[in-house]
């Protein structure tokens, strides 16, 4: 990549393009799209953005029945729809150049994940939008941008959140939950920290790819983030 332009990875939960009211909010894949290219810009970043399904449905919520892998699968769909949905509004507000992949062959919606055009896309500065998870069952989205940040050769990943960092305990019940401002690797995952799983931090622990966690409210912000501020969320490192 061109000397001093940072390579990041953003995870993006589903939970984001709902507005309440609907599963999917065109409001909301615009609103996002926007603040993505300025941050894109401000920051002078290659970006590739993972997109979870939350919002329409996961494999786990499934009932207890019902054939897991197969509900991963209607999973995986659901990420897809959030793909296409983020990407044209990321084509419909300049960034026209956007690229969507996705970990199992859609031909007519998508370019398959091969490691070597994403990487290509990404030095061309294409917002690339990854969807789709890693294809397989029992993986979620968490493991699939752990694993593209390794295979993108990302300096960081940025996972947007519903609360403002890690907390020793769910700040949604508890009022005097305490922030973490940074982790390791292994505390995250010995203190059995829900906001990631276990499977995402162990590769990362492996690649030794730094993880920041921040509120989604506070996208505007990233560019402090790729400078070095993580004030406004919690740091996990080796």
């Amino acid at each position: 990549m061109p000397e001093n332009e940072k390579r990041i990875i953003l995870k993006l939960t589903g939970e984001l393009f709902e507005d309440g009211k609907t599963h999917i909010s065109f409001e909301k894949y615009d609103e996002i799209a926007k603040k993505i290219i300025a941050v894109s810009k401000a920051a002078k970043v290659q970006m590739a953005i993972v997109v979870g399904g939350g919002n329409i449905f996961r494999g786990r919520e499934a009932e207890s029945n019902v054939d897991h892998t197969e509900a991963d699968s209607m999973g995986m769909m659901a990420t897809v729809i959030n793909g296409v949905g983020l990407r044209e509004a990321l084509v419909r507000n300049g960034a026209t150049d956007t690229r969507l992949m996705t970990a199992f062959n859609l031909p007519q919606f998508a370019e398959p994940f091969i490691r070597m055009k994403a990487r290509h896309h990404l030095t061309q500065n294409r917002l690339v939008v990854l969807a789709g998870g890693l294809g397989q069952p029992n993986f979620s989205t968490d493991s699939a941008v752990a694993q593209y940040a390794d295979e993108l050769m990302c300096e960081m990943i940025f996972k947007a959140s519903t609360v403002d960092g890690v907390y020793n305990s769910d700040p949604h019940k508890n009022l005097d939950a305490v922030k973490h401002s940074e982790l390791t690797f292994d505390e995250a995952m010995t203190k059995n920290l829900k906001v990631m799983d276990k499977t995402a931090f162990a590769m990362c622990s492996n690649s030794g790819i730094p993880i920041f966690i921040f509120h989604s409210k506070d996208l505007e912000k990233l560019p402090l983030a790729v400078s070095g501020d993580f004030s406004f969320g919690t740091l996990i490192h080796k």
